[in-house]
């Protein structure tokens, strides 16, 4: 009923095991949910997350999604990760989320990850800065 709009969902990601962050954001999901069928489709997205640690935000007692705590957007593609990539994908995930391993096998998981395009650093009341990349 939604068909062409753009909504959001809440998926687990991780960008690689704890001792190996990679920035690059990799997902486990599957096609019985509306978001990867919509994503295989159309692979633009967008990804925001909270400043759940800063110093700020934890030193005052403050919600990490209250505007004065920072939030990172990247956007970007999403894709099906390559099988050459599968197996660091799968640690990553497992490793930061052991309970996937008991997800129902019938559901058919995969792995995607978003090429990050543009990387966006808001702080405070909508102040927004680019950054690169490559950074």
């Amino acid at each position: 009923q939604i068909q062409g709009m753009p909504y959001g969902n809440c998926l687990l990601l991780s960008d690689g095991p704890v001792n190996n962050s990679t920035g690059i954001p990799f997902f486990y999901v599957t096609l019985k949910d509306n978001t990867v069928a919509d994503l295989l489709k159309n692979p633009v997205a967008s990804l925001t997350l909270p400043e759940a640690d800063g110093n700020f935000c934890r030193k005052n007692v403050i919600d990490p999604e209250d505007p004065r705590c920072a939030r990172l957007t990247l956007t970007g593609q999403m894709v099906t990760v390559p099988p050459e990539e599968v197996e660091f994908a799968k640690q990553a995930m497992f490793s930061r989320h052991p309970v996937v391993r008991k997800w129902p096998r019938s559901y058919e998981w995969f792995f995607m990850k978003m090429n990050i395009e543009h990387i966006w650093l808001q702080s405070w009341y909508g102040e927004v800065s680019a950054i690169a990349v490559e950074e």
